[in-house]
């Protein structure tokens, strides 16, 4: 089974390779820093799976797994990261990963993950086990997944035409504050104009009286 690790943390990565090359059959193909990198030595070493970080430097982690998953659909995509919440589990698992463990799993939880995943099956923490089952049962239609909670808030208020100071006034935050949450959404949903963030929004549901 041949795997390709991202991580941005070098000294985590050798560990991890460290690990894992003790596996039968397993071999370390490839590491990377970052998720541009892992796009691309994915599509050159096509490894049967992915040991994904989703905090990386660029391209996150998340869009690293979906473009992968979208070129390489027989290839797993295993999520192992620190992040723990219900907005980075459903963004994975819309990605198309097949698997997500926190780094705070022992050597043997990571090891059989890797083995379930590269076998074509699914596997989930113990630890975000009830978030995944709360997502199925809600056919995972949260949108903007990638956002968060305080996110989605205002990019509805946005769709609903109010300006960054009546959305301060709504939620009684500071103006500084609400910038910062529309700059965060419109990085994140790749929009350099309110009228895009707008639409993208309405199309999903968003903005609704």
């Amino acid at each position: 089974m041949k795997l390709l690790l991202v991580d941005d943390h070098p000294l985590y990565r050798e560990g991890l390779t460290m690990a894992l090359t003790t596996m039968a059959d397993v071999e370390v193909v490839g590491q990377a820093g970052d998720g541009e990198s892992a796009v691309s030595l994915a599509s050159q070493l096509r490894p049967d799976v992915v040991v994904m970080d989703l905090h990386l430097p660029g391209m996150s982690g998340v869009e690293a797994t979906r473009r992968i998953v979208a070129e390489l659909p027989a290839t797993g995509v295993l999520v192992l990261t620190m992040l723990e919440g219900d907005d980075s589990l459903s963004a994975a698992m819309r990605a198309g990963a097949r698997g997500y463990l926190l780094k705070g799993a022992d050597r043997g939880e990571i090891e059989r993950a890797v083995r379930t995943v590269g076998s074509g099956e699914v596997v989930f923490s113990a630890a975000v086990a009830p978030s995944v089952m709360a997502w199925f049962r809600t056919g995972g239609e949260t949108p903007f997944p990638e956002l968060t909670e305080r996110e989605r808030e205002v990019l509805d208020l946005v769709a609903r035409g109010l300006t960054n100071a009546e959305i301060a006034g709504r939620l009684v935050l500071s103006d500084k504050t609400v910038r910062n949450h529309v700059s965060n959404v419109f990085a994140k949903l790749h929009v350099t104009t309110r009228a895009s963030a707008v639409a993208r929004a309405r199309d999903a549901g968003l903005g609704e009286r």
